[in-house]
């Protein structure tokens, strides 16, 4: 097939509608992440499994809120690929993988705090969860580091622009492991963690009320990371299809527009982040105190001691 033909850029208007997205999303994702890390840092006491990937997950948002004014700067300006471009890029993609690592963790560490909770207790710590944050850290700072020296661009490719249309495995084997793989952990842990919550409902009737807000929390923290990043890496998975098995320029073109239009909504998880994970966890706080007061709490195939989730 011939794809020589091809010159698959960003959309016309798109650096217009990204300026006037990005400008509210980062005023409001400071704010709130800064908030957040200045609440997590300095008003609270004890430091607490929670505490150690909430703080983590800020930075991780905060650092990605700041490459957003060079990202749609590089639009504007058609910045080419070289060494700005890339370690712009580098901290865009490590601080966007990190955040989905930061809560897949969350997720699957809810899950076990209410599953299990007696080897939960032996395996949680603020130590091991900052080791498992800086371990995290580490992996996905080398990971993209390799992608990046792997990549073939040109040296006249825009930055932030995948422009060839030559099959990209590098981004196949990124996306599978960097959100397919924590996709199906978060969904899978969240599911459960509201089966167990429902349950707990059901054997106590006077705590409804406030298992149900616990059950919405979860809810709304798996829904907000399905809405913001399964269209951008769908998009990124059809584009691999496309550029392999499709000669149509047009149909490339309208892939690449969706994947852009895609991110920007992805982006905008850096303020859903603090509101979804920061602001309700103290309500659901709340609801996990009271409910793991209930005399079947002592039991760990049984019990659910939902203070396990926030501490």
């Amino acid at each position: 097939m011939n794809h020589s033909n091809c010159n698959v850029t960003a959309y016309e208007g798109f650096s217009l509608v990204q300026l006037s997205v990005y400008i509210p999303v980062l005023i409001l994702g400071i704010v709130l992440n800064v908030l957040a890390l200045c609440v997590f840092c300095c008003k609270l006491g004890k430091w607490t499994e929670t505490r150690v990937y909430m703080v983590n997950l800020a930075v991780a948002d905060c650092l990605l809120l700041f490459t957003l004014p060079f990202k749609t700067l590089s639009q504007f300006q058609q910045l080419k690929v070289g060494g700005w471009c890339l370690l712009l890029e580098g901290g865009y993609f490590i601080n966007r993988f990190m955040s989905i690592g930061i809560i897949t963790i969350i997720a699957a560490d809810r899950y076990l705090a209410i599953k299990y909770p007696l080897r939960a207790k032996a395996l949680r710590s603020p130590l091991k969860a900052a080791f498992a944050s800086g371990l995290l850290w580490i992996v996905i700072i080398c990971e993209v580091s390799i992608i990046k020296s792997l990549e073939d661009r040109r040296q006249d490719d825009l930055c932030f622009e995948k422009s060839s249309v030559t099959p990209s495995v590098v981004t196949l084997c990124t996306i599978i492991p960097g959100f397919f793989v924590p996709l199906l952990i978060v969904s899978y842990c969240s599911i459960r963690t509201i089966a167990e919550l429902m349950r707990k409902k059901n054997e106590n009737g006077h705590n409804e009320k406030l298992t149900r807000k616990a059950v919405y929390i979860v809810s709304a923290n798996m829904a907000v990371f399905i809405i913001c990043f399964l269209p951008l890496y769908l998009g990124h998975l059809l584009r691999f299809i496309m550029d392999s098995m499709s000669s149509d320029c047009s149909s490339i073109q309208s892939i690449n527009n969706f994947v852009h239009f895609a991110s920007i909504v992805a982006n905008t998880n850096c303020c859903l982040d603090a509101i979804c994970y920061y602001f309700v966890n103290k309500e659901f706080k709340e609801a996990s105190s009271k409910l793991a007061k209930t005399k079947s709490d002592a039991s760990e195939e049984g019990g659910i001691p939902l203070s396990q989730v926030t501490h």
